[in-house]
């Protein structure tokens, strides 16, 4: 078997911060000019790409940046609280034990989603971690960290939980397994055409193995 490079998403794939960042994104509602998020509006926006969210939301283009900035930092006082999702953790060993290169891009903080790693003892897993704030623009840095790694496309795979990731992977010529136990729904996801589509981390192994 080849060994493979397997980026990940942080939030939502590798972290349960769901719930979390829904509260931060409610305290910060008034202030960005949004609405707040109900139960029912997050069954909504589960089943919306993340264009039509931010159509939905009603958010400035130009506020995104900064709120993305705050939501950081606030999030940064709840690293303590935050959970792997239910058997990644196992899976990532696994892969790992297998010979592969595990990396993550994520809009988070390079500072929490170490914190994260550490606290778990995922630390010595991820070969890297690239931070970047992006909200379309993820094909671009997908490719800047093919260029710094020096990773060839044909052994890339991005693991997200969101439409804007397996767009990203598309456009940048990578496979991409979308999970369904982040943000967006399997519906959803299914119509972006993902390669894969999972349900539980326990798949992770075999797919990266048949690919």
């Amino acid at each position: 078997m080849t060994q493979k490079a397997i980026i990940f998403d942080f939030d939502g794939t590798i972290a349960d911060t769901v719930d979390a960042l829904v509260s931060i994104a409610n305290r910060l509602a008034v202030e960005f000019g949004y609405v707040q998020i109900t139960p029912e509006q997050l069954t909504l926006l589960r089943n919306l790409s993340s264009r039509e969210i931010i159509k939905y939301s009603g958010i400035s283009l130009f506020k995104i940046p900064f709120l993305v900035k705050k939501v950081k930092f606030e999030l940064k006082s709840k690293i303590q609280e935050l959970r792997p999702i239910p058997g990644i953790k196992q899976s990532l060993g696994e892969l790992k034990a297998h010979g592969h290169q595990l990396g993550i891009i994520t809009s988070n903080s390079q500072d929490n989603v170490t914190a994260f790693l550490k606290i778990h003892e995922l630390d010595s897993v991820f070969d890297f971690i690239y931070s970047g704030v992006t909200i379309f623009g993820k094909t671009t840095i997908i490719n800047n960290v093919l260029k710094q790694k020096q990773l060839q496309p044909q052994a890339v795979i991005y693991v997200g939980d969101e439409t804007r990731d397996i767009e990203a992977s598309k456009k940048a010529n990578i496979k991409v397994i979308a999970v369904t136990w982040g943000f967006n729904s399997p519906e959803v996801l299914a119509k972006q055409n993902p390669d894969y589509i999972i349900h539980h981390p326990s798949e992770l192994l075999s797919v990266v193995q048949g690919c």
